[in-house]
């Protein structure tokens, strides 16, 4: 029990210590990340490329891999660009393996010590996060010797070195060892990380260990496998993907160069088993992936014949997706994408109200009801995810961005609520068959494409950080509610000579008032804009 006991508590603090060191990361990387997903293309190379980095700052593939299928599912990435990605995440998991490979632990307590006195007494931020990240450094090696010092005793018990022995003459055992173990504590990582503390004991030799880190490298993809339930057929071919490509990399090499594999760690790395699979671990990824990447082509007309169908673009949300999570600052910038699409909808259910007012035309009409039930449902996602974003861990300076997001929506939602009035004012309009005269009509559009033009302008200025453009969505704010008090009191004077009916009247009134609202709102959102500018010093 003592050894159950302290191989737990080692796993807890290395766990504890990863993850730390992966918020610190992320926090220091910051916009970074936004800019290195940016980068992907249609190109795999440079997809390759793009996972490792990603995975070397998140400090794990599986999360890597969960986060592409978010991407995927939330239409944000094409399966041709995840493939890549997912390949290169492989090789950025062995960063990690080879730092604890090297025998520090005696040296974790004065990192850890430094980093917090630096963390206690820095005002810098980005010091404050890199102090974090060596902070989790120091605890992850403390964990790693804890988990050493509880195995040490095992070394007495020739029945447990027998049974590690066994897995290098059954290698099937050893790779179903390696996969039992990583689906049992869900992290790549933290399985080499027990894999190699046996071996800082002597307790395996290299050719048992080869097959369990090969099983590591399987059982990895059983996260994004089960994060994929429930995601669109796309997200699923690419978690399948994910699964076919580490096992037919663990054929190649289990087949065919399992040996040449051993002599190449034994002439790098002669004498030190932890080097020795650590290395081992590097030279199977990158070779994998060599092998394999021309032939990824091949690998998605498979996963597309075993998951069969057309590829789906997503629905209702387009951009945000719990998995995209894992990575805030990428989760984020999500986030205001949705809001734009969110606005884009609110500006289609408006155009259609106006459509179906001045034409008379029940189907614009019937449209803008529906497209409003869409800018309702998009305002519940949204904010159930800004409240989760909220809760992870982004900076102060992120943190006030998801404020302001969550006026905006709501200014956003109150669009669509008086695009829905105009539309039933529409709908009364024509039940009745009401008529207006032509300078009345004239007007409302003209009232109309000047309310528009502003809210299109503040959906741009959002979209790009223009100060100027939101300047320019206050100023016809201001030009809007001098209009709405001349047009009123233009429309009470044709009331009082009977130019107008009474009906007719009653309706222009209530639909000039919701288009002042309507800009109201677009001031609003330009309002955020500048403060968004303001706090996070933008051009």
């Amino acid at each position: 029990m003592e050894i159950i006991f302290g191989l737990l508590g080692g796993l807890g603090l290395f766990l504890y210590g990863m993850n730390v060191m992966s918020t610190g990361l992320q926090k220091a990387a910051g916009d970074k990340l936004k800019s290195i997903i940016s980068m992907l293309t249609s190109n795999r190379f440079m997809g390759v490329l793009v996972g490792a980095g990603v995975t070397a700052i998140v400090q794990s593939s599986s999360a890597t891999t969960v986060m592409v299928v978010g991407f995927v599912n939330a239409g944000m990435m094409k399966l041709t660009q995840a493939v890549g990605v997912i390949m290169g995440a492989n090789i950025g998991t062995t960063i990690t393996a080879q730092i604890i490979s090297f025998k520090i632990e005696k040296y974790a307590p004065i990192i850890v010590g430094i980093a917090v006195a630096v963390w206690l007494f820095t005002e810098n931020r980005k010091l404050k996060q890199l102090a974090e990240a060596f902070i989790g450094f120091g605890i992850l090696f403390i964990g790693m010797q804890f988990m050493g010092d509880a195995l040490r005793p095992l070394r007495s018990s020739q029945a447990f070195r027998d049974l590690l022995v066994s897995f290098g003459d059954h290698q099937a055992l050893g790779v179903l060892a390696g996969f039992a173990i990583t689906v049992a504590v869900q992290s790549s990582t933290a399985s080499t990380g027990i894999l190699l503390a046996l071996a800082t004991e002597g307790l395996i030799p290299i050719n048992s260990g080869l097959p369990i880190l090969f099983g590591i490298n399987i059982g990895t993809t059983v996260t994004a496998m089960l994060s994929s339930i429930g995601a669109n057929r796309t997200a699923k071919r690419a978690a399948a993907f994910h699964l076919t490509f580490n096992l037919v990399g663990t054929l190649i090499f289990i087949l065919l160069f399992r040996d040449p594999l051993y002599r190449a760690i034994n002439v790098i790395s002669p004498d030190s088993i932890p080097r020795q699979i650590a290395n081992a671990h590097t030279i199977f990824n990158i070779t994998n992936t060599l092998i394999l990447l021309p032939f990824s082509g091949l690998i998605v007309k498979f996963v597309k014949k075993i998951i069969p169908g057309e590829e789906e673009a997503a629905q209702g949300v387009k951009y945000i997706d719990d998995r995209i999570l894992e990575t805030p600052s990428i989760a984020l910038a999500s986030a205001v994408k949705e809001t734009l699409h969110m606005g884009n909808v609110a500006k289609d259910s408006l155009e259609n109200a106006v459509a179906g007012f001045f034409e008379d035309n029940q189907k614009s009409i019937d449209e803008s009801f529906r497209i409003e039930k869409v800018v309702n449902e998009l305002e519940r996602e949204l904010a159930s995810y800004l409240v989760k974003l909220s809760n992870t861990n982004i900076s102060a300076r992120n943190r006030e961005t998801v404020d302001g997001l969550f006026n905006t929506i709501n200014d956003i939602e109150r669009v669509g609520d008086h695009a829905e009035n105009i539309a039933e004012l529409a709908q009364y309009k024509l039940d009745n068959q009401l008529n207006f005269s032509d300078t009345a009509m004239e007007e409302l559009k003209e009232m109309n494409e000047l309310v528009i033009k502003g809210y299109t302008n503040a959906l741009s200025a959002m979209r790009n950080l223009d100060g100027s453009l939101a300047m320019k969505v206050i100023e016809i704010e201001g030009k809007v509610d001098l209009m709405e008090k001349s047009l009123r009191a233009n429309h009470i004077s044709r009331l009082n000579k009977q130019e107008c009916h009474t009906s007719s009247g009653v309706i222009f009134l209530d639909i000039i008032s919701n288009l002042e609202r309507i800009s109201d709102h677009s001031s609003n959102i330009a309002m955020a804009v500048l403060d968004e500018i303001k706090t996070n010093g933008h051009k």
